[in-house]
């Protein structure tokens, strides 16, 4: 048997091919133009993702079974009649709806959304990008008041027009604001809170389901990316963990059957995955900036070869030479949950180089994501390893620093697509068959040093001084 996984992320869209026999390989890979209409806004053109998803699809060739994966909160609306798009995609990095958010959070409706939906109010999830779109699209204000809106995260949008139905799995629909996380359904009171009308939302599902077919082959699993990387890791009992560092850094811990809460800390209860009628949670951390910020630098300049540039550095670490990068980019997320903040190089001098710059920002990175583990830890006993992948993954001195960061053994490998492999893996259970374990050569990093808290302190620090430095009103 032959498994077709779509991976659409928020800078490319691949189709990995795995078969029973143990044979992986990425078919083709296709990016995406990056919109930025304005400050802080992130958009993508729906048409030139489907066509990148259909480009793929002809790739793959003859498959027996088709997985979906999508980029989380990223949304959209568009027309039920015709199935065009009346909004362009707004990216889940899109923070035009920061005010809008401030005053919810204002009025105390945050109370109301950790209760129901386990998320804090942020411009990071799904439901006050799709009230803009209604307040300020014209085509979505005529097509909701025809009767013939439909809105939703982007894979409602791929199944909608690939495979004729208007679905969402219940992990994309856990990333919205809008579903109640104990129910798995569409919650009415978050819906009117942000102005969503629930009746132009998709139908949730478990995230092994019958989704359709594409050209005759049936869609048998859609998921967002991260828990399918989750799932692509092997990881199933409560504790295993995993950090993928793409264009942010997303850690997601296996919770099981318990929802874990822990607003104050930053930490986002959501859904694992859905299988066989049993829903298993994990808790998620995320990190705005990652592979973001490594592009950032390689635009300006300041990294040009990203093996070359980032494999490796033989000074000390440059936090404690006494120069930091923090990645914000976009904000701070867990656990601070901040767009006020901005990034920031500290402790230049006229001796600094290149090169110091280059490791500060994979320290920064690192330090940023060990801030989540720890958060994690509290609430949820992470195990003595956590599996990493992406494109960050790949620099030796990253995953060494991480490890000494986070006092665990970081577990990597030279396989990279751990996200397509686990939507693979749960569209393979839906045809009934479970695809063998890639062959991988495993890499272990182990911490070096005993003690990070010093370093951790300096970089909490430097934290401090780039919140509060945007003006949102």
């Amino acid at each position: 048997m032959r498994v077709a996984a779509i991976d659409q992320g928020t800078t490319s869209t691949r189709v990995l091919v795995a078969n029973t026999n143990g044979n992986i390989e990425i078919a083709c890979a296709v990016t995406h133009q990056q919109n930025h209409p304005h400050a802080g806004w992130v958009e993508h053109d729906p048409e030139e993702l489907l066509a990148n998803i259909r480009h793929c699809l002809k790739a793959a060739g003859q498959v027996d079974a088709i997985g979906l994966d999508n980029q989380g909160e990223s949304c959209l609306a568009w027309d039920a009649r015709t199935g065009a798009a009346v909004s362009p995609v707004i990216v889940w990095q899109d923070n035009r709806t920061a005010d809008a958010v401030a005053r919810l959070k204002d009025s105390g409706a945050e109370t109301l959304t950790l209760a129901r939906a386990g998320l804090p109010l942020d411009a990071y999830f799904s439901a006050s990008k799709l009230a803009w779109i209604i307040n300020n699209i014209p085509a979505a204000k005529t097509a909701l008041e025809a009767g013939h809106l439909r809105l939703g995260t982007t894979d409602a949008f791929f199944l909608d027009r690939l495979a004729g139905h208007f679905a969402t799995d219940v992990t994309t629909a856990s990333r919205t604001s809008l579903m109640n996380l104990e129910t798995g359904q569409w919650d009415a009171e978050l819906c009117e809170l942000f102005g969503v009308p629930i009746a132009c939302l998709p139908g949730i599902r478990p995230t092994v389901c019958n989704y359709g077919s594409i050209d005759g082959v049936p869609v048998t699993a859609a998921v967002v990316d991260q828990q399918a990387a989750l799932f692509g890791h092997g990881c199933r009992k409560p504790g295993d963990a995993k950090i993928t560092f793409g264009t942010g850094a997303f850690a997601l811990a296996v919770t099981g059957e318990e929802i874990t809460r822990a607003p104050e800390k930053g930490l986002l209860p959501t859904v694992a995955w859905s299988i066989g009628g049993r829903m298993t949670y994990a808790v998620d951390g995320g990190v705005y900036d990652a592979g973001s910020a490594i592009e950032w630098a390689r635009r300006i300049g300041l990294v040009s070869d990203l093996t070359a540039d980032l494999d490796w550095f033989d000074m000390p670490a440059a936090i404690e030479r006494g120069v930091v990068f923090v990645p914000a980019l976009s904000g701070l997320a867990c656990p601070h949950w901040d767009r006020t903040a901005a990034s920031l190089f500290l402790g230049m001098s006229a001796a600094t180089t290149k090169e110091d710059l280059r490791q500060a920002m994979l320290e920064g990175i690192a330090l940023s994501a060990a801030d989540v583990v720890g958060a994690m830890n509290a609430h949820v006993p992470i195990g003595r390893s956590i599996a990493i992948d992406g494109g960050l993954a790949r620099s030796k001195y990253f995953a060494q620093f991480l490890a000494d960061m986070i006092g665990r053994d970081v577990l990597a490998t030279d396989f990279d697509e751990r996200t397509a492999f686990g939507t693979a893996s749960l569209a393979a259970l839906g045809a009934g068959v479970v695809l063998p374990e890639p062959k991988t050569v495993p890499i272990t990093f182990s911490p070096r040093i005993g003690d990070s808290t010093a370093i951790r302190q300096r970089f909490s620090e430097a934290v401090s001084r780039c919140r509060g430095w945007r003006d949102l009103g």
